[in-house]
């Protein structure tokens, strides 16, 4: 079995319901900027991303919402917060784009947390929320290739 550090895109967190929720119309790869002990806690695969969205303020992207909990419960600064707004590293030329679409009636949603090497990126999803009709042929088209599935 391979580590962690071998697997190029080791998935160490995934928002399940992203794409039952949304439409996704493009992806994008992003870096996060963590602390030491936040690194040690995603990497043993305790991230949660659900209901975690990601922003625009001031020409910068950042994450709002997902959940990292302390490595060590015991051995955690007194101001740590699991749940703090952290930073996302994208290029000028992508950020500029996401602003544009951003206006549109789109949301910026991570999709997963994986390993790139050494480091630590979150594939984020420009998408469109479905509707309620929308989601519901999604479940029907799939129980019938499940029933297509058995019959076989």
């Amino acid at each position: 079995m391979e580590s962690l550090a071998e697997n190029k895109r080791a998935c160490l967190a995934e928002n399940r319901r992203a794409r039952f929720d949304y439409e996704v119309l493009e992806t994008f790869e992003a870096g996060v900027v963590l602390k030491g002990h936040e690194v040690k806690s995603v990497k043993a695969k305790r991230m949660g991303l659900a209901g975690s969205r990601a922003i625009i303020r001031g020409g910068e992207v950042y994450l709002v919402g997902a959940q990292i909990p302390p490595y060590q419960p015991l051995n955690v600064p007194p101001d740590y917060a699991p749940d703090a707004t952290r930073k996302l590293l994208l290029k000028q030329d992508e950020i500029k784009h996401l602003v544009g679409a951003l206006r549109e009636g789109t949301t910026l949603i991570p999709l997963n947390a994986h390993l790139k090497g050494n480091l630590i990126k979150i594939e984020l999803a420009l998408a469109r929320g479905k509707k309620k009709h929308d989601k519901r042929e999604a479940i029907k088209k799939r129980d019938s290739r499940r029933e297509m599935k058995r019959g076989e």
